[in-house]
């Protein structure tokens, strides 16, 4: 029912701030629409489960739409306050530990979860991402102490 205003609102409104965003090349709009859009990502990763679970509850609908407005509304700011309050420091936890395994500074299989090396395959795409993130920055490491 409320589809349309999800798209609107979530998607089309905000690809077109980051458009604008990356054409102007302003670092400060670029920066907004990026942690936007990775609030966003999980929100819509989210969503697909608590859709099965709570649809059924009264104004579900009308309480996502307003949810994304919040998100993406400058007045509140709410997905840079949920990127720097949550994601941010999580992530940045998370890839200090996977550097130092990459980088064998630690031993054993590496599991980031802390549980058991069964459900590793799920991880793959993960860490082979920051491999090649490693790789790279290891790789332009010499070329900017040239320049």
């Amino acid at each position: 029912p409320v589809t349309w205003a999800l798209l609107v609102f979530g998607m089309l409104y905000p690809a077109y701030a980051s458009y604008k965003a990356v054409k102007s090349k302003n670092i400060r709009e670029y920066v907004r629409w990026m942690m936007y859009w990775i609030i966003f990502a999980l929100f819509t990763a989210t969503e697909t489960f608590t859709d099965l679970l709570i649809s059924w509850f009264p104004f579900y609908y009308e309480i996502k739409t307003a949810f994304v407005i919040w998100l993406l509304s400058p007045y509140t700011r709410g997905a840079s306050l949920l990127y720097r309050k949550f994601v941010h420091p999580t992530l940045s936890r998370k890839e200090k530990v996977k550097a130092a395994w990459l980088l064998g500074r630690r031993r054993g299989p590496y599991v980031p979860w802390g549980g058991s090396a069964r459900c590793a395959a799920p991880c793959a795409g993960t860490t082979l991402s920051t491999a090649a993130i490693v790789l790279i920055r290891r790789r332009a490491a010499p070329l900017e102490q040239d320049s």
